[in-house]
């Protein structure tokens, strides 16, 4: 009869616990993935003065370049203008077809999307933009950020999810510089 040691059996039972534990997390990453989509934030570069967006009724995506060679795919900017009007519709800013109007334009400085080996280790697609908020009236750069989609979910990966991450990003920049008390609220 063999004789087995407790120390080794618990350190086993832990690392079976541990393995089915990580695919069960990883499952609820998914489902969460599923339910709210790509991720879309932003780092400022030169920063918007608090409140500075309150003068303006209409905000619009200005051109987009590719600042990477003609990487990113030939329907990533048309998926882009898409989604940030989705995105724009669903936030809690003014947004009305005339008035004063702010564009936010840019350029493409980083698009990555995830290999094989990256979906076997967790999928992490993304893109960056080098982008200007700019009153449309007087052409003056109001404030730039690099604004950044990305994927980390196997559900949300491809060009279409990370349009959809870099809009959120966009619109969440424009929500951060426009005053709380002029936001519309939920579902007004």
């Amino acid at each position: 009869m063999k004789t087995v040691h407790l120390p080794a059996l618990l350190v086993l039972l832990a690392l079976a616990a541990l393995a089915a534990m990580s695919g069960c997390s990883q499952a609820l990453k998914e489902g969460v993935g599923v339910a709210f989509g790509a991720k879309g934030t932003y780092m400022p570069i030169e920063p918007l003065p608090s409140d500075a967006l309150g003068g303006y009724q209409r905000f619009e995506l200005g051109p987009i370049a590719d600042g990477i060679g003609g990487k990113i795919p030939p329907e990533f900017l048309s998926l882009l203008t898409a989604e940030f009007g989705k995105e724009l519709g669903d936030a809690k800013i003014a947004n009305e077809p005339a008035g004063k109007t702010l564009i936010l334009r840019g350029t493409i400085i980083h698009y990555e999307t995830a290999s094989t080996l990256g979906f076997a280790l967790g999928p992490l697609e993304e893109v960056i933009c080098l982008s200007e908020l700019v009153d449309k009236d007087t052409g003056k750069a109001l404030a730039r950020a690099n604004c950044l989609g990305r994927t980390t979910e196997r559900v949300n990966a491809g060009t279409r999810k990370k349009a959809e991450g870099l809009a959120k990003a966009f619109v969440k920049w424009i929500e951060s510089g426009y005053p709380k008390e002029q936001r519309r609220k939920a579902g007004g």
